[in-house]
C-alpha cells in the first residue's frame, strides 16, 4: 500500500526528524506518494529558503491526481461536524479524500487526521 505523506511529516523531518522515523523506511521502499497540495504547502517556504535541490526531490515523488469531489467533502464535514469536529479544514478533508479514491494511508501528525480516522474511516501509520 502506498502512503500519503503529509505536510507536517515532512516539516518535521526536515528540522529533526524526532516524529517522523518512518518516513526513511517508506522512502527505502518506494512507498511515499504525494499531491500538488501538499506541495503547495512545503514548496513556498523552501523557495524562500532556497532550498531548490529539496524542491526538486520532492518533485519526482509520485503524485496521486487531485479530483476533489465537493459532494463528498460536504459529507465528510457534515459527518465531522455531527460528530464535534468543528475545526476540520477543508485542505485536510481533500487530503483523505485523495487517499481514499488512490487506496493509500495517510502519514501525518496531525491530529485532524486521528479524528477522520475515526469518522470516515481513512487509513492512518501509527
Amino acid at each position: 500500500m502506498q502512503v500519503l505523506v503529509d505536510s507536517s511529516i515532512w516539516i518535521d523531518y526536515f528540522r529533526t526528524g524526532r516524529s517522523s522515523s518512518h518516513l526513511d523506511m517508506l522512502i527505502d521502499e518506494n512507498l511515499i506518494v504525494t499531491n500538488d497540495l501538499i506541495l503547495a504547502e512545503l514548496v513556498p517556504f523552501l523557495k524562500i529558503k532556497k532550498q531548490y535541490q529539496l524542491i526538486g526531490l520532492l518533485e519526482e515523488i509520485s503524485r496521486n491526481p487531485l479530483t476533489i469531489n465537493w459532494q463528498e467533502i460536504i459529507h465528510f464535514q457534515t459527518q465531522c461536524l455531527a460528530a464535534g469536529a468543528n475545526g476540520m479544514g477543508i485542505p485536510d478533508l481533500i487530503i483523505a479524500q485523495n487517499a481514499l479514491q488512490n487506496d493509500c494511508a495517510i502519514y501525518s501528525l496531525d491530529k485532524h487526521f486521528q479524528q477522520l480516522q475515526r469518522i470516515i474511516q481513512i487509513d492512518l501509520l501509527p
